[in-house]
């Protein structure tokens, strides 16, 4: 980065992004169809785990990785929810 206004800029770039996924994500969760539920969640994990093994290994800062985990905590939150069946309306 060339000055402190490319930061800034590419820092709001980047919460633009994440915001997107934000909604991105549930969007996604409210349509997939019952039988992916189990595969997307171990997937989930899989792929998580793998991520957080190559960033523990590069020079990447704690609070990366703090959201990092956040997020993907916030992901499976979700997810599991998803693959619950829908609750019966009671009499």
């Amino acid at each position: 980065m060339k000055n402190l206004q490319e930061a800034t800029e590419r820092i709001c770039e980047l919460k633009g992004s994440l915001i997107a996924m934000d909604v991105l994500i549930p969007v996604l969760l409210q349509t997939r169809s019952a039988a992916v539920d189990d595969t997307l969640l171990q997937m989930h994990d899989k792929h998580a785990e793998i991520a957080r093994t190559a960033m523990l290994h590069a020079a990447i800062s704690d609070h990366v990785l703090a959201a990092f985990g956040r997020d993907i905590a916030k992901h499976r939150v979700l997810l599991a929810a998803a693959a619950l069946p829908p609750a019966r309306p009671s009499a």
